[in-house]
């Protein structure tokens, strides 16, 4: 039987220097595949607790995996410290206040995530040490979850073939298991040529790169018709070719990120925007190169290690709030549309179901969710991707959300970034490590877990066996 109260007192006691880690890394806010200082200190930090360190695996310098124990069963905790480009905000602040104009920032709580973990990692560590529990503990330092899907390239190197199980969480604005699909994705550069003129004296003579890139965008959006309601098709020009208008621009890229909720699905998509890149491309006369950057599979719920998880949420409680706290979150409230609020309130009653309709009424009325949605026993698809869903076809895989923003708030926005370098965020965080480090200890101490969840696994996978999606000859890179 896990000792709930051993496992709060370990982290407890080192709450000031998770807090800092946490801190240091918001204020490092490095993206994907460039996190040196956070991958750093982490590894720093896992050697002083006794953990054995390996870095730069994968090919990734910012890749790394800290170990503790020896033999099985293996359980694998997931963190990750990568942030966002152009959300720099003061922590702290409820007015739109960048620290540095268009610098990074933390909106998806990275900063948290990868010390929660770390939390529950150490927590472990110790009680394994206290209570003579055999089994491993690893650490894994996964970079560039963001536009990277640095756990893809991780599995592609069979650095999860060995785990029984694995554990993450993720920041959020209520308290509850994540029993949840996600939608798989591909990222993928198309870069146009063509050839430059003077735009008013002799626009005959040259072929518009940018031209081809608007084309081939309009014809994607017409292709939106034509696919399954759940995939989605986003872009973003990356290169305009200049800013020169009199100029007939001879080079143009857009980045495609193109998501549904199974890989195979992805890849017929993927076929037909490569299909509309070509016909821009005849259209304008220039040339097109596609470039394959990145991708990640769906996730694969686990029902089995979500009861284990939920009842060790239950037994522990959730995050409490002072009336500090809980007027910085109305603050932040009134910075936030109804539209946006409402949005929250619609997808969490698509992924909780009715049975939470009347919770979510009290939410929304809340600043600061201080209670345990119900865990859903029929999982439902989120309209993101996560490159857990990686792991998830390896290994028997459970995430769970507590609360570090206030109701309403988006991820991937300056009201995130002020709230996750703060105490708001940090109790979040700390009560996440908990509930992980006491959801691994249970299951260590029950082998017939570890044997159901990976069976059930097996059932979900119907057969399929983990390939990943990302080109064997692709690499890591953070930019191309």
């Amino acid at each position: 039987m896990v000792n709930h109260d051993r496992i709060s007192e370990i982290i407890e006691q080192k709450r000031e220097r998770f807090t800092q880690v946490s801190d240091s890394i918001w204020e490092f806010a490095e993206t994907r595949f460039e996190e040196f200082r956070s991958a750093e200190l982490l590894c720093q930090t896992l050697e002083q607790e006794g953990f054995v360190v390996e870095k730069g695996l994968a090919g990734i310098e910012t890749a790394f995996v800290g170990t503790y124990g020896s033999g099985g069963p293996v359980v694998a905790i997931l963190g990750e410290y990568d942030a966002l480009s152009g959300l720099s905000q003061e922590r702290g602040n409820a007015a739109h206040t960048p620290i540095q104009a268009g610098g990074n920032g933390h909106g998806c709580g990275h900063n948290l995530l990868g010390t929660g973990s770390l939390a529950a990692a150490v927590a472990i560590r110790h009680y394994m040490e206290e209570n003579q529990i055999q089994g491993t503990v690893r650490y894994y330092g996964c970079p560039a979850e963001e536009g990277g899907s640095g756990k893809a390239y991780m599995a592609r190197e069979g650095l999860f073939d060995d785990v029984d199980f694995a554990i993450c969480w993720h920041p959020q604005n209520f308290n509850a298991l994540m029993s949840i699909s996600s939608l798989a994705n591909y990222q993928v550069y198309f870069k146009f040529k063509g050839k430059a003129a003077h735009a008013a004296a002799a626009p005959h003579l040259g072929r518009s790169a940018l031209d081809a890139v608007e084309l081939m965008n309009i014809g994607v959006n017409y292709l939106r018709e034509h696919v399954i309601p759940e995939a989605r098709m986003h872009y973003a020009i990356t290169n305009t070719g200049g800013f020169s208008p009199n100029v007939v621009q001879a080079e143009a890229d857009v980045l495609y990120l193109i998501r549904a909720p199974h890989t195979q699905q992805v890849e017929e998509i993927y076929q037909r925007v490569c299909k509309i890149a070509q016909g821009a491309a005849m259209m304008t006369e220039t040339q097109v190169e596609i470039i394959f950057d990145k991708a990640c599979s769906n996730l694969i719920p686990n029902q089995t290690l979500e009861r284990v998880m939920y009842e060790n949420f239950r037994q522990l409680g959730v995050p409490q709030f002072d009336e500090a706290e809980k007027d910085f979150a109305r603050q932040i409230r009134t910075t936030i549309p109804i539209m946006d609020k409402n949005s929250e309130l619609q997808m969490l009653a698509k992924l909780k179901g009715p049975g939470a309709s009347e919770l979510l009424k009290q939410l929304k009325e809340l600043e600061l969710s201080e209670f345990l949605l119900p865990h859903m026993q029929t999982p439902r698809l989120m309209s993101g991707s996560t490159d857990v869903g990686d792991v998830s076809w390896i290994t028997p895989t459970v995430q769970c959300s507590t609360t570090c923003f206030a109701m309403g708030t988006q991820l991937h926005s300056w009201q995130a970034v002020a709230q996750g370098g703060m105490s708001i965020g940090h109790k979040g965080m700390l009560h996440a490590g908990k509930v992980m480090a006491a959801t691994a200890i249970d299951v260590l101490l029950r082998p017939e877990v570890v044997a159901k969840a990976k069976a059930e696994l097996q059932e979900r996978l119907e057969g399929q066996s983990y390939v990943c999606p990302i080109p064997a000859e692709i690499k890591p890179a953070a930019r191309r």
